[in-house]
């Protein structure tokens, strides 16, 4: 059972789908379900709640405040199903005569509820069915019930707010907000603080137990996104915050004391928020969540950070209508456009809820089996990668999977494709081991000097050089040339640097291949090879003077022969310096001795008899002038 759940990895955050699998209609003739048997999918499919499914779509799902009973209404017909969680099945199952909106539960269990419809009316039920019916003047949008007051709250494609007290059973004077109209409204569980969300992007809070507005501010300009309009509203549990979801996809979440927002966090789906709800960590640790929802994604993430903890998508791509979350636990549960109710558990975000505490025994047993992930039997490719395989003519088609700049594709393929493309490409990996491994023992030996790798010599000689003079002033830092991560650059000939591409050109404009080149052969003394290999063509074309590279370039290097490396080592500290900084001593060794005299720092002194005296002051290294600043200048005799 276990190895059934699906699971997936988003952030690092595992979360496993507990209501996959396949559903089938219930006009599924007996034959046909008979024949199911040797489904292997059909045999293992999940099922928390039986018959937890409508047959087109879910639009609006919730739980009651006892966590007893599930209410969720669809549509195609419009009718509402209530789940008892005590026997993980359908209690009854009532059809009403229009559309349902939204719907509120007006007690602890399912005995009373009420449900707004598309064509203007409120149906309350009871445990019976359906008690009484009532129209309100204009389409309503929203719906709240405050429990305080015992007033229902209407919102819709009106500025009015209409009041329908429960207990005294008539309309009272409606609220006048400043929008035009309302998409979406709340009520704090803390104070009774309500909420209105306008079509003009403000929000504005009201005391039900006065008329008059307590304030109202341009939300949606306060979150960067002027002119959008506000579609979702939730208080936290302490009462001080607000979260507010904007037509555009943005979520901000307020401090009712100030104006200004302390978290903004982009959807970047530009589509409308449809829901949002506050999470308190039940593991102790004070850590409160997030969990916003538009049609394509669920987000949770931190709100005192705007860290994402992970994100949620529908399997099937269907698009999401509403969401549960279950007060202190992981279970979230998604009612989509598509016949199953989605629910999702994430042991990182809280517990399962005690009437479904198997689900920990599960995902438990997943973690000692080391469970796959889901795209573990598939691998990424490039399209260049494609190109080698042969494969292009597969894009498009359900064999590859397109994703970000790349596809996915089966293993089982890739390696069939790669066995065919390459046929020797066994020989070629066990040639290349056999020569690192042959690399490794020459390492062992003793060598007279640091020996530059065969892969990016010049790179590596200007590392080694910079750690040399780094290593007289300070600690040295970690270099490239000794971290495992890039052993490869050194080692791979695929990491060859190309000094030649115009990818080099154009990061590095004011670099010169050939001063490069001509810099190492003159601060760097090539090395003779340790073995040499038996006799080829490479000698005739390296009789020349190997000091010029320009000249080697020229050469041509027959088919089938490979250029011998080189292996170079600094002439001196002197040398190593200036090809560090990128400078030629040729012109300073060409100077007489009395010009270069004058360059570094030379004394002068004349006699009374024209006799000259000539001090010369020897060059120090950094470290040997820093302790001999304090020290007194011997007197000259």
């Amino acid at each position: 059972m276990a190895s059934t759940l699906k699971v997936s990895s988003s952030d690092g955050v595992k979360v496993y789908s507990v209501a996959g699998g396949k559903s089938i209609p219930s006009w599924v003739s007996d034959a046909k379900k008979k024949s199911l048997r040797k489904d292997e999918e059909y045999r293992k499919r999940i099922e928390l709640i039986q018959d937890f499914e409508f047959p087109a779509a879910c639009q609006r799902i919730k739980a009651t405040p006892d966590g007893q009973y599930i209410f969720a209404t669809g549509y195609h017909p419009p009718r509402v199903r209530v789940y008892d969680l005590s026997q993980l099945s359908m209690k009854f199952e009532r059809y009403l005569d229009s559309e349902i909106v939204d719907f509120q539960i007006l007690s602890e269990d399912y005995s009373k509820a009420v449900f707004l419809c598309a064509d203007r009316s409120l149906h309350f039920h009871a445990k019976f069915g359906a008690y009484y019916r009532v129209r309100v003047p204009r389409f309503g949008r929203d719906l709240a019930y405050s429990a305080s007051s015992a007033e229902l709250l209407v919102t819709g494609s009106a500025p009015e707010v209409y009041r329908l007290n429960l207990s005294e059973g008539r309309f009272l004077s409606p609220l006048q907000t400043r929008s035009s109209a309302i998409n979406a409204c709340g009520i704090s569980p803390s104070h009774g603080l309500f909420a209105c969300a306008g079509e003009d992007g403000g929000l504005e809070c009201f005391d039900v137990r006065q008329r008059e507005s307590l304030g109202w501010m341009n939300a949606a300009a306060a979150s960067g996104a002027d002119g959008q309009q506000l579609t979702a509203v939730r208080f936290d549990q302490g009462g001080l915050n607000v979260a507010v979801g904007t037509s555009g996809g943005i979520v901000s979440i307020f401090d009712l004391r100030s104006s200004k927002p302390m978290i903004t966090k982009d959807h970047m789906y530009d589509s409308p928020i449809i829901d949002l709800k506050f999470q308190t960590d039940p593991f102790g640790s004070g850590t409160r969540h997030v969990v916003s929802s538009d049609k394509h994604i669920i987000k949770i993430w931190d709100a005192d950070t705007g860290e994402a903890h992970t994100n949620i998508e529908p399997g099937d791509g269907s698009e999401i209508n509403d969401v549960a979350l279950w007060k202190d636990s992981g279970l979230i549960m998604a009612g989509c456009d598509s016949s199953r109710i989605q629910a999702y558990f994430i042991p990182s975000l809280g517990p399962a809820p005690p009437w479904c505490s198997f689900l920990e025994n599960l995902t438990e047993e997943m973690e000692e089996n080391h469970a796959t992930g889901m795209y573990d039997d598939y691998r990424f490719v490039t399209k260049g990668d494609l190109e080698k395989l042969s494969l292009t003519h597969l894009i498009g088609t359900p064999m590859l999977r397109a994703y970000m700049h790349g596809y996915f594709i089966d293993n089982r393929l890739y390696n069939k494709a790669k066995s065919i493309a390459d046929p020797f490409a066994y020989e070629t990996y066990k040639k290349k081991k056999i020569e690192e491994k042959m690399e490794e023992e020459r390492k062992s030996r003793i060598s007279a000097g640091k020996k530059l790798p065969k892969v990016n010599a010049t790179t590596a000689a200007r590392l080694i050089l910079e750690e040399q003079s780094k290593s007289k002033k300070k600690k040295p830092e970690t270099n490239v040339l000794h971290d495992p991560r890039f052993a490869a650059m050194f080692e791979d000939p695929e990491f060859t640097i190309d000094v030649n591409s115009e990818e080099f050109k154009q990061l590095h404009p004011n670099t010169d291949p050939a001063k490069d080149k001509k810099l190492l052969a003159e601060h760097f003394e090539q090395l003779e090879e340790e073995s040499s290999p038996e006799p080829s063509h490479d000698e005739e074309y390296h009789d020349g003077d190997q000091s010029s590279s320009d000249e080697d370039d020229e050469v041509e290097v027959p088919a089938g022969h490979r250029r011998a490396p080189k292996m170079y080592v600094a002439k001196d500290e002197k040398s190593a310096r200036a090809y560090t900084k990128g400078k030629s001593l040729q012109k300073e060794r060409e100077m007489p001795l009395g010009m270069r005299s004058v360059q570094t720092g030379v004394r002068k002194r004349v006699g009374g008899s024209n006799n000259k005296e000539i001090t010369f002051v020897p060059r120090m290294a950094p470290d040997k002038k820093r302790n001999q600043k304090g020290a007194r200048k011997p007197k000259r005799r």
